[in-house]
């Protein structure tokens, strides 16, 4: 089952109980809902005091440890949590697996009323969907005010951290600069003939760059490349991006931009370049309604968010979301990919994607 129809599958079998009780003898007033236990998740998600920082971090030391469910690579995320350890002196577990898994597990323990996770930190669509399931709590932080607008959503139970930026990634040994291409359309030549590769799974950046050229045109104009030239379909960024390097697939079309620099930087024969507006997907973090360590999940949620956590972000080759971090990406024109459309309309460009590039289903 394809990402998109998993969670729609997940979220079509939640079913919503709810028992209430009223009063009805005259003149007695209804109660009133019990206000938030103090350092409850609740209370603390919209505290704004002066001594919030001090509050929260002197709560999270008592509390003494953090757990993290995160699709994040696992060096990405470790430098992260390292730079959280030292500053804070809290103990960080972190458990690794796929979006899909994450999503999964968060929900399912959810279900049970088993309540272990504090932080969740993965990409939008799966943010977006366990937003659906009321997971989350909504967050007033100061830091929000730093990101960019594409980085906030109105409901406030999750926020992106990083962008996954779309690029183009070839090897330099087999294709020379001035070769590259320059549009969408230049990818027809008969030179990319057996050249080009691209990952089973990205109707989203399908979605934007169509949104970018013009539905109708941006669909053809795919069509017509694969049916020219043929396309090689892999499963997994990671691998397409090593494929790369290793020059079985001279040009993929959608590499992550951190991965392929990453690379790069240790002097694999890759580079990137960017077609028309790269196509961005926010990734970013929410913290569990229930969390068990509630003081130290905000802390955490302030520490990513802010100049120094997405500096270190920064250092791993991703785009940060806080304006305070600059980045040479930030300087590219970015078409943006919206989580909640592409639940919404996952099944259409699963089904287009798959038509376009003759993915088995």
């Amino acid at each position: 089952m394809n990402r998109r129809r998993f969670h729609r599958v997940l979220l079509a079998t939640v079913v919503a109980l709810s028992l209430s009780l009223s009063l009805s003898l005259p003149g007695l007033a209804r109660a009133q809902a019990p206000a938030p236990a103090r350092g409850s998740m609740a209370e603390l998600a919209q505290y704004a005091g002066p001594d919030r920082t001090q509050r929260l971090v002197d709560g999270a030391k008592k509390e003494g440890t953090l757990s993290i469910y995160t699709s994040a690579q696992t060096d990405d995320m470790g430098a992260l949590v390292a730079g959280f350890e030292k500053k804070y002196g809290i103990k960080v577990t972190v458990w690794r697996s796929g979006s899909e898994n994450v999503l999964q597990r968060a929900v399912t323990e959810a279900r049970a009323n088993r309540f272990t996770v504090d932080v969740i930190e993965t990409n939008g669509p799966e943010l977006e969907s366990l937003h659906r399931e009321h997971i989350f709590a909504a967050i007033k932080s100061p830091v929000l005010a730093e990101l960019i607008p594409q980085a906030i959503h109105s409901h406030g139970e999750w926020v992106g951290t990083r962008l996954n930026v779309f690029v183009q990634a070839y090897n330099p040994k087999l294709i020379r600069k001035e070769d590259l291409p320059k549009t969408w359309d230049d990818l027809l030549a008969p030179r990319w003939k057996g050249k080009l590769g691209i990952e089973a799974e990205d109707q989203d950046w399908l979605a934007g760059v169509a949104t970018d050229l013009g539905e109708a045109r941006g669909i053809k104009l795919f069509k017509d490349i694969v049916a020219t030239n043929g396309i090689s379909i892999r499963k997994g960024h990671t691998l397409l991006t090593q494929l790369v390097v290793s020059g079985e697939i001279p040009f993929a079309l959608t590499v992550y931009n951190y991965k392929a620099e990453q690379l790069k930087r240790k002097g694999a024969p890759i580079d990137w370049i960017a077609i028309g507006k790269a196509i961005a997907r926010p990734n970013g973090i929410g913290l569990a309604r229930r969390a068990p360590n509630p003081h130290a999940a905000i802390v955490f949620y302030d520490y990513e968010l802010s100049e120094e956590g997405q500096r270190i972000l920064a250092s791993r080759d991703f785009v940060p979301t806080n304006t305070k971090v600059d980045t040479p990406l930030n300087k590219l024109p970015l078409q943006f990919v919206d989580a909640a459309m592409m639940l919404d309309a996952g099944d259409k460009w699963t089904n287009l994607y798959q038509e376009i590039f003759a993915v088995k289903k």
